[in-house]
């Protein structure tokens, strides 16, 4: 099979979590399906202009949530931005919360994360001939952070966390509550997800700056505080009202290109390579 890219270019690219299936006030929206050499993205991806700016939005779980997060097939997703030519990726996530202080509602901007996936999910773009060893001691895109961290100031009602740990889990079960007291009290994570690996060293490979803004929609059981679908699923619409207010502030703070002096997301492959 011939893959033949896409007649268009989009600079920021959006992966759509839990809850966040579009983007409000695209204008100018054109939907491709993009072949990859990984297979199908989870759905086509959708591209428009909001605050000057050309978006490409793709939803991780596909419009309607049709995938489970171990079988998000992460490489076509990360691939099929980079081939129109997204230079940075903001990424949605849904949470739950690993500390007291870190509520239901709030939004975290993580500066790291532990991988605790189980090896199903492919991990690279890079399995034989060339070998890379990308550096993930600082993972997520400091630059792009500072961005996300000074828009949320703009948004009233909006709690934003300027750093934590993800702990990424396989899913799509949750945890017991003996594994969910070790990610809190051994593992010092604040937060709990089950996407954000391989989608964070996927983009690193293909030196895409990345970052994420993780929604918290409940504490993990190591709180025992029951919870009901209807109260996470009431918290997740609220979440996802407040980032579709975030995301434009977001984009118009974004420079046109990555500032060499304030990211090296672009340059992971230059020390990586074997």
């Amino acid at each position: 099979m011939v893959l033949v890219k896409p007649p268009v270019k989009a600079e920021i690219g959006v992966i759509g979590g839990s809850g966040l299936y579009e983007i409000p006030g695209l204008q100018n929206i054109r939907e491709y399906k993009i072949y990859t050499p990984y297979g199908m993205p989870s759905d086509n991806v959708v591209v428009g202009e909001l605050k000057g700016r050309t978006i490409a939005f793709l939803p991780r779980h596909g419009r309607g949530h049709k995938i489970p997060p171990h079988r998000v097939n992460y490489r076509a997703n990360i691939w099929a931005l980079k081939s129109i030519g997204v230079k940075w990726i903001i990424a949605f996530s849904a949470v739950g919360s690993l500390r007291e202080d870190y509520k239901p509602g709030d939004f975290v901007v993580p500066d790291q994360f532990i991988d605790m996936t189980k090896g199903i999910r492919p991990m690279t773009f890079f399995e034989g001939g060339v070998v890379a060893h990308v550096s993930m001691a600082d993972p997520f895109c400091d630059h792009l952070r500072e961005i996300i961290i000074d828009a949320a100031k703009e948004i009233n009602g909006l709690t934003l966390h300027n750093k934590g740990t993800y702990i990424c889990i396989e899913g799509p079960r949750f945890s017991t509550r003996a594994e969910s007291r070790v990610w809190k009290e051994v593992f010092k994570a604040d937060i709990i997800g089950m996407t954000l690996v391989p989608e964070i060293n996927l983009a690193c490979e293909a030196q895409i700056c990345y970052a994420t803004v993780a929604m918290i929609t409940d504490y993990d059981v190591w709180a025992e505080k029951p919870v009901t679908a209807e109260e996470v699923i009431r918290v997740m619409n609220e979440n996802t009202v407040k980032a579709k207010k975030l995301l434009p502030r977001i984009i118009e703070k974004i420079p046109e290109k990555p500032l060499e002096d304030k990211c090296s997301c672009c340059k992971s492959l230059e020390t990586a390579l074997v």
